[in-house]
Formats: structure tokens, C-alpha cells, sequence
């Protein structure tokens, strides 16, 4: 997997990257494992704007991904890997021992005919799924559960794993890709491995309407705006702003936070930031 140049045949050409889908297996998706995504174009369920820049692009369609792996000792086949609209990291179809069929997120290291298993006693090899307590000290892992039976809620983006520092009282320290040490239960299951697709952030877009595909829309800058609709827009020709980064109704932003749940601060070891 990497990163292809195209050659420069238009402006946006010359600086646009493109995904090598040398690792796709198939084009289209399982059909008994999809649904229709309808865009909500940043908007709730009042109909008020939520997430703003945000409306048009493709249509898609949704693949229910297990993020579970809850049919523990029944051994499956990597059938696909396939390429998911809806996430930057590779999917795999499994087909079960049992005749039902379930995506993944696909590992970096798996490919087709590999035989994978979500169980206790399972071989330590990418794409087996355990829990930590059963995982050596020292492996990478990805989609990890915050909470037993929840589901895989952590490093799930493409290229991401975390690493598993150590076990101690009922809890496992892992390392998460942000630089964060975090206790998590360690009868929480995770998957082996790398996830697939690590080039994903050396992509370079190339062209405005290449976001709008992905149905972002263009947002403009604070301090061109006027002061009715910005606290940085105004000023006698062009201005820095004057004062620190806010969003448009006055909050600070870049850099600052906005966590506060302390109900887990106590299982944060070490924080992404100092």
C-alpha cells in the first residue's frame, strides 16, 4: 500500500496524491452488509446546524462493520479487503466457520485466505482479537473497547495501533498514537496489529473540489469577516485578528481544551499535551 503521483495533466493534477489500491481485493461491497447513509449535512435532529462547512459530496454506502468481534472461538477467512468510503482504513470481509459473514477493519499484515479468531486463546497474529489481560506486554493493537462488551471505541484511523505497556490491579496501560498513557479494564478486547493504509496522511487533496466530493464545503477565515459576524473580523485594512484564535460566538480555540469529563481523569496516567 502507498501513494501514487499522477502526471500533470491540469493544475490540480500536479499536486494531487491518489491511494494505491494495489491490496483491494473487490470493488463492490457485501451486499447483505450495507445500508443507506443519508446525508445530514452538519445538521441535528431539529434541524439546526451542528457542523458547520458541511453538505453535498457522493452518495455512500454504509458498511456494518463489527467493531464487537463477539463470536468468540468460531474461526473465519479472510474472503476481501475492500475499500470503505466511510473510514481511512481498509475493511476485510470475513466468512465464519458457521456460514455467516462479517466486516473488519483490515490489519496492515492480512491478507486473502488468512484464518483469523476472536477468542481468549487465540494465536497472537494480527487480526486475532482478545482481551489485554490475555495479550503480551509490548504488542501494538488497535480497536480497543473503553468499556467491556461496548465495542472497539479507540485507534481505529488508518496506519494507527497503541501499545500495550503494562498490566497491573485489573487494568491494562496502553499507549495510545497521541502519546497518551491510559488505563483501560483489561478484560477490554483489542486486535493484533497495525491498521492497514498507513499512507493515508501523506495524501496531498490537489484541488478544492476534491473535498467537495467528500462533502465538505469552503469556510472562510475569521478575520476577513466583519465584527457583526466574527470577534476577529473588522479593522482598517488587513488585520491579524488582534487578539487569540476564538470560534465565531468567542471561544478560544487552537490549544484550547475542551475535555471535561472528569469522571476518567483518573485513568488518564499521562496527557497528550504537557
Amino acid at each position: 500500500m502507498g501513494t501514487i503521483k499522477y502526471k500533470p495533466t491540469s493544475p490540480g493534477r500536479r499536486a494531487m496524491d491518489g491511494a494505491d489500491f494495489s491490496a483491494i481485493t473487490r470493488s463492490s461491497p457485501e451486499k447483505s452488509l450495507t445500508t443507506y447513509k443519508h446525508s445530514k449535512a452538519g445538521h441535528n435532529n431539529y434541524g439546526r446546524i451542528t457542523s458547520r462547512h458541511r453538505g453535498g459530496g457522493h452518495k455512500r454506502l454504509f458498511r456494518l462493520i463489527d467493531f464487537k468481534r463477539d463470536k468468540v472461538g468460531v474461526p473465519a477467512r479472510v474472503a476481501q479487503i475492500e475499500y470503505d468510503p466511510n473510514r481511512s482504513a481498509r475493511i476485510a470481509l470475513l466468512h465464519y466457520a458457521d456460514g455467516e459473514k462479517r466486516y473488519i477493519l483490515a490489519p496492515r499484515e492480512i491478507k486473502v485466505g488468512d484464518e483469523l479468531m476472536a477468542a481468549a486463546h487465540a494465536e497472537i497474529r494480527p487480526g486475532n482479537c482478545l482481551p489485554l489481560k490475555a495479550i503480551p506486554q509490548g504488542t501494538q493493537v488497535h480497536n480497543i473497547e473503553l468499556k467491556v462488551g461496548r465495542g472497539g471505541q479507540m485507534v481505529r484511523a488508518a496506519g494507527g495501533s497503541a501499545q500495550l505497556m503494562a498490566l497491573e490491579g485489573g487494568y491494562a496501560l496502553v499507549r495510545l498514537p497521541s502519546g497518551e498513557l491510559r488505563k483501560v479494564r483489561e478484560e477490554c478486547r483489542a486486535t493484533i496489529g497495525d491498521l492497514s493504509n498507513p499512507d493515508h496522511e501523506n495524501m496531498s487533496i490537489g484541488k478544492a473540489g476534491r473535498n467537495r466530493w467528500k462533502g465538505i464545503r469552503p469556510q472562510s477565515r475569521g478575520v476577513v469577516m466583519n465584527p457583526v459576524d466574527h470577534p476577529m473580523g473588522g479593522g482598517e485594512g488587513k488585520t491579524s485578528g488582534g487578539r487569540h484564535p476564538t470560534t465565531p460566538w468567542g471561544k478560544p480555540t487552537k490549544g484550547y481544551r475542551t475535555r471535561h469529563n472528569k469522571r476518567t481523569d483518573n485513568l488518564i496516567v499521562k496527557r497528550r499535551k504537557k
